[in-house]
């Protein structure tokens, strides 16, 4: 077991280079990132386990900028369907693995996400764990426990506080109960306090259609259909809907797919630089 406090790490923002995607699926890189830090140690250590909690204190509704960092430096150099893709198509053309992505980035992995907010009322929290989430979204880590730890300056330290203590003994328990798991069913099942409302995520954040017909998670991006039964909200969510959550294989591989079809490279529009020349200068 490792414990790392990004916070005694350098990790320096991600700049939009997208050398890491386009490497991949060019054929010539694996995945890296040109910028030199100390992102190594956290990749090395998400490589190499079975299964990862992590955890935030929330700043203004949501994890800190750098919790934000680290989730864009992993984006889409660590997609599993960019990262499977080019690892295929590289043994298929006889390249040797070490110039391919990590193998061990196909491993199944489990996870779970711990939200801490000062703040006596939970909606001061409202982003956390929706936002989390982009940690473990792009490996396809399976989250099958979360918790919001809200109302912490009323304590004055965790350590004080027993309930939240066992809690969080719980989750270690959850977490090693699902890598015990004698099934890939049982291996991914929620064993969170919370259902939440939608059944992939399990978080309760919903918004709303532009035709205010249906309501969609904005963490899976799937769309549900909204009904109230017996005075509670309901939302029923398709199977196949479920099925291209972004925290599948499907719903990545869907997005992965919209870029390399979609997405062009430099050189399209001809008259790029007559373009640019008016606005040369402009704020200095």
């Amino acid at each position: 077991m490792r414990f790392i406090r990004v916070d005694e790490l350098e990790i320096k923002p991600c700049t939009g280079c997208i050398s890491c995607v386009v490497g991949m699926t060019t054929g010539r890189g694996k995945g890296g990132c040109p910028i030199k830090d100390d992102f190594y140690i956290l990749d090395e250590a998400l490589m190499a386990c079975d299964a990862v909690i992590v955890g935030s204190p929330a700043y203004v509704l949501s994890p800190t900028g750098r919790f934000k960092i680290v989730c864009d430096r992993i984006g889409p150099s660590h997609d599993i369907t960019f990262r499977k893709a080019a690892f295929e198509e590289g043994l298929g053309a006889g390249k040797d693995r070490e110039k391919l992505p990590d193998e061990r980035s196909f491993k199944k992995r489990v996870g779970g996400l711990i939200s801490v907010g000062g703040a006596m009322t939970k909606n001061w929290l409202s982003f956390m764990l929706p936002t989390m989430y982009e940690f473990t979204m792009s490996m396809g880590i399976d989250v099958i426990d979360m918790h919001e730890y809200h109302g912490a300056m009323a304590c004055e330290h965790v350590l004080g506080n027993g309930v939240q203590i066992e809690r969080m003994r719980k989750m270690g328990k959850n977490i090693a109960a699902a890598l015990a798991a004698g099934s890939e069913e049982e291996r991914t099942a929620w064993r969170g306090e919370e259902e939440g409302i939608c059944p992939v995520c399990h978080c309760n954040m919903l918004t709303v259609s532009k035709d205010s017909t249906a309501v969609e998670c904005p963490v899976c991006g799937i769309s549900g259909t909204p009904a109230w039964v017996n005075g509670r909200m309901n939302v029923h969510f398709s199977q196949e809907e479920q099925n291209r959550s972004r925290l599948r294989w499907n719903g990545k591989l869907e997005h992965s797919t919209e870029i390399k079809t979609r997405a062009v490279g430099p050189g399209q529009i001809q008259d790029l630089k007559e373009l640019l020349e008016p606005y040369k200068g402009y704020g200095e």
